[in-house]
């Protein structure tokens, strides 16, 4: 099973904002980069906080209907509403969970923000069932970082 790499994605970044500083541009780079790293990622979605609802800006893998999530709602509603990001090992068990196909087993999803603003979040699912480990969430959490100084 791969392993993200952080730090490297973190650098792409931070040259991508050098050459062009579009939040879209990095947003992409972003879930494309992270997906790219292989199993357990199956699709990355980040979505950004818009007036109490998170809305889908950049996304790889599967396409999804859920373009807009109210906060408190599944488990990307459920990070911003309770401010702690949500590594779901199985989300069949979750009763809340938005379910973008029947082949996702697991969801990990990151806040991105500045101090206590929360700015959005990037959203993994996977296909494997309690893939992310502390060490692949804290990878994660290097990007998401990031891209709340970058935005």
């Amino acid at each position: 099973m791969a392993t993200l790499d952080g730090d490297k994605l973190v650098a792409a970044l931070r040259g991508a904002f050098m050459k062009e500083p579009a939040r879209t541009a990095l947003l992409q780079l972003a879930a494309d980069r992270i997906r790219a790293a292989g199993p357990p990622y199956t699709s990355v979605y980040l979505y950004m906080l818009h007036d109490g609802e998170l809305v889908l800006e950049a996304w790889s893998g599967r396409e999804t209907e859920h373009t807009r999530i109210p906060v408190g709602k599944g488990v990307c509603g459920t990070a911003v509403a309770t401010g702690k990001d949500q590594n779901v090992g199985d989300v069949r068990a979750v009763a809340n969970y938005l379910a973008c196909n029947l082949v996702t087993r697991s969801e990990l999803v990151v806040l991105i923000r500045r101090g206590e603003l929360i700015l959005g979040q990037i959203d993994v699912d996977s296909d494997l069932l309690d893939p992310f480990s502390p060490a692949e969430e804290a990878e994660v959490r290097k990007v998401a970082d990031a891209l709340a100084v970058l935005l």
